[in-house]
């Protein structure tokens, strides 16, 4: 860390990240953007990991955490196999809204969103998703989930119409990603599928941040290992904590503040303290890992939030809204891929 003793905030900010610069590196794997599964969007403004620094120091040995070491399987390498992906349709359910899509050829396609509240119209766009793949060898529907009872109540209800089996990461699918955590941890299938699929298409360290009902933002070391991270409130979750549990504030939909150094309103500075303080929190967390790890790892953002929150954010090197979805291709490509073994 730089020690600026009495260097204005901006100076101060500037040191720092010229100190995580310094930590900065490239694990010496050639780009894979071309042909990787899933394309990076490299989001407005941000400066491409490979142009922020080009000549990188040597990579760093792994990251050995004092914690114990509690995996359901070894670190994973990046996928390098012929495995295609299989005609599935993915869904992802969240606290709040349920994704989904269809992986026709290895594609992603007919991604949206739908809120919870709507489990007919959740369940009438899978139906409709699965016929376009139902003929296809191999084709399955997969579900992912971190609110089970509707999990159970979209999949119970897809079962009775189409009379196939819906199959659950965790219970018919394990996902593949190395964990370094706490004996007995049980984590968000969404945090792992997630650097799951960061990891398979980088092949190096990562950060992912998830910007939805909550925030996390979690790292993934260069071997391809787990190591979990923070969990804050969500955008829409503090601003409606600030309605509740006062008396005053209003009750506010969230959206990108005025670009001006002062909310000069009521709901400007509740957008104000919200958005930024959840930027703010992202750039300190990463900074965090970086020093923890001994280099600055790439940053992806994803989630209902990702683009109000960091679509002009230098600090974030891609945005990939369907980047459970794509984590579940990449379980049911490692799940088919030990099957042929």
């Amino acid at each position: 860390r730089c020690h600026c003793q009495r260097a204005p905030p901006e100076a101060s900010r500037q040191c720092d990240r010229a100190t995580a610069a310094r930590l900065d590196h490239h694990d010496g794997l050639p780009s894979r953007t071309a042909d990787s599964r899933w394309s990076l969007a490299v989001a407005p403004g941000a400066i491409p990991f490979s142009q922020r620094h080009p000549a990188p120091p040597p990579r760093p040995a792994p990251l050995h955490s004092e914690l114990p070491y509690h995996s359901s399987m070894p670190p994973q390498p990046p996928h390098h196999s012929n495995t295609p992906t299989p005609p599935i349709v993915a869904i992802n359910v969240g606290n709040t809204r349920t994704q989904f899509g269809r992986f026709v050829d290895g594609q992603l396609e007919g991604t949206d969103r739908l809120d919870n509240k709507d489990v007919a119209a959740i369940v009438n766009h899978v139906v409709e998703q699965w016929r376009s793949v139902a003929e296809q060898p191999n084709a399955a529907i997969i579900i992912a989930s971190v609110n089970d009872p509707l999990a159970d109540r979209v999949a119970s209800a897809i079962e009775d119409q189409l009379t196939v089996e819906v199959y659950r990461i965790g219970d018919d699918l394990p996902v593949p990603i190395g964990r370094q955590l706490d004996p007995e941890t049980i984590t968000g299938v969404d945090r792992l599928l997630n650097a799951a699929a960061a990891y398979e298409s980088l092949g190096q360290a990562c950060v992912i941040v998830d910007a939805g009902t909550a925030v996390t933002v979690d790292f993934v070391d260069g071997e391809g290992t787990f190591h979990g991270g923070a969990i804050a409130p969500g955008a829409r979750m503090q601003l409606r904590a600030l309605h509740e549990h006062t008396s005053a504030l209003p009750e506010l939909e969230f959206q990108e503040p005025e670009k001006e150094a002062f909310g000069r309103n009521t709901a400007q500075a509740m957008l104000q303290g919200v958005y930024h303080g959840i930027r703010g929190m992202v750039w300190r967390l990463v900074e965090q890992y970086a020093e923890r790890y001994g280099a600055y790892p790439t940053v992806i953002a994803t989630g209902g939030d990702a683009h109000v929150l960091f679509g002009e954010d230098e600090l974030i090197d891609r945005i990939v809204p369907e980047l459970t979805l794509h984590g579940i291709a990449c379980a049911a490509r490692h799940a088919m891929a030990s099957h042929d073994e």
